[in-house]
Order: C-alpha cells, then sequence, then structure tokens
C-alpha cells in the first residue's frame, strides 16, 4: 500500500489541473469565407489546450465544418474575458 501512494498522488495531482483548465479555457478568433468574402470574429471554447498553437488545428476543423477558414487565434483567456468579448462576437460567441 505504501508503494500506491506515491504514484497514485502524482496522477490525481496532474489530472486536476487539466479537466479544469481545459473546462475554462477559450480563444477569440477571425475567420473567412469566400465567394462572397465574408469576414467574422467569434469566440470558442478551447477542448484540450489553453495554448493558440497547440489549439489551432481543432479550432480550424471546427470551423471547416461550418464552412470557415481560420485566419487567427487572438489570444485564449479564461471566463473572466468572455462578458467582454460577447458583444463583439455577436452570433459567434460559443456558436463552434
Amino acid at each position: 500500500m505504501r508503494h500506491l501512494l506515491p504514484p497514485l498522488a502524482m496522477i490525481a495531482t496532474l489530472a486536476l489541473p487539466l479537466g479544469a483548465s481545459a473546462a475554462d479555457c477559450y480563444a477569440d478568433y477571425k475567420a473567412k469565407q469566400d465567394n462572397p468574402l465574408r469576414l467574422h470574429y467569434g469566440v470558442i471554447q478551447l477542448q484540450d489546450t489553453c495554448k493558440p498553437n497547440p489549439a489551432q488545428p481543432d479550432v480550424s476543423a471546427r470551423l471547416a465544418r461550418g464552412g470557415w477558414t481560420l485566419l487567427n487565434i487572438m489570444s485564449v483567456f479564461g471566463p473572466e474575458g468572455l462578458d467582454q468579448r460577447r458583444a463583439n462576437a455577436g452570433d459567434f460567441f460559443l456558436r463552434f
């Protein structure tokens, strides 16, 4: 029993921050459609990471399913940044 405690403690320590941070991470982004050209600014909840570069493939794929091409991820933030971005994102606030 004494030998199991350190590995179990390490697993619990590693698992808790990952689950909590993934649920509370958001990004604001710019996307486009062609023919005719349409642009939009939106806010999306991140699934697996709280960092812009690793999040790009996931965000890009989710937008592509709706016919949009990701131009860039502007920033990554927690729930405290949602209210200030809600009005600017309009219909694209947490849409994808």
